[in-house]
């Protein structure tokens, strides 16, 4: 089958993309907004960029045609916390991506601690065994979108107890992160096998 996007509606291709580009990890968005207030979202339109320095991108967009919370805190203080989504924390990140009013606290809602950073005035959850600490590096609106690329750098990282592997990697098979499918579809963590890169 021959598919032309030009031809779906628009929350039909949308939809096939997200079940095309599949598994997508979770940025789990914790902000601290100007007036004090707590948010915390998850999106799945994320990935790492570059190691030096370390960069990681997250794609966020409008809501009713008005930046998301996450979007405008982000925007309005430069800074935010990406929280790994393990196993156990499924139900609650699920709980934070309803589409609350900016006075909500999903922190509360959800029954997770926010914790205080080293550098950034955003608090990081508690629960989640990674946690990065991130300021605003490069914020790229998308022609034609309401999607605006927020580029963030790492500045700090939080692994808990037991969570880092001799080699100083992070234990993937002991953080047991989710990953995003399509529809309400998510995929917990399955097998892992090694394959050295050829040496030419």
């Amino acid at each position: 089958m021959i598919i032309n996007p030009s031809t779906l509606d628009p929350r039909d291709r949308y939809r096939l993309l997200l079940s095309t580009v599949a598994p997508r990890p979770i940025a789990w968005i914790s902000t601290r907004g100007t007036d004090g207030a707590l948010n915390l979202a998850p999106f799945s339109f994320f990935q790492a960029l570059t190691g030096t320095p370390p960069l990681v991108v997250v794609s966020i967009g409008k809501r009713h045609g008005a930046p998301k919370d996450t979007l405008r805190n982000i925007q309005e203080t430069g800074e935010f916390v990406i929280n790994t989504v393990a196993e156990e924390l499924a139900q609650k990140m699920n709980l934070t991506s309803g589409e609350y009013e900016a006075s909500v606290n999903e922190f509360e809602l959800a029954g997770l601690t926010p914790a205080l950073c080293e550098i950034v005035k955003a608090p990081r959850v508690a629960e989640s065994p990674i946690n990065m600490e991130a300021r605003l590096f490069q914020l790229v609106p998308i022609n034609g979108s309401d999607y605006s690329l927020v580029i963030g750098e790492i500045v700090c990282w939080h692994v808990a107890e037991g969570y880092l592997a001799p080699d100083g990697l992070v234990d993937i098979a002991r953080a047991r992160p989710i990953a995003r499918l399509a529809r309400d579809e998510y995929i917990k963590f399955g097998e892992v096998f090694s394959m050295p890169r050829p040496k030419v």
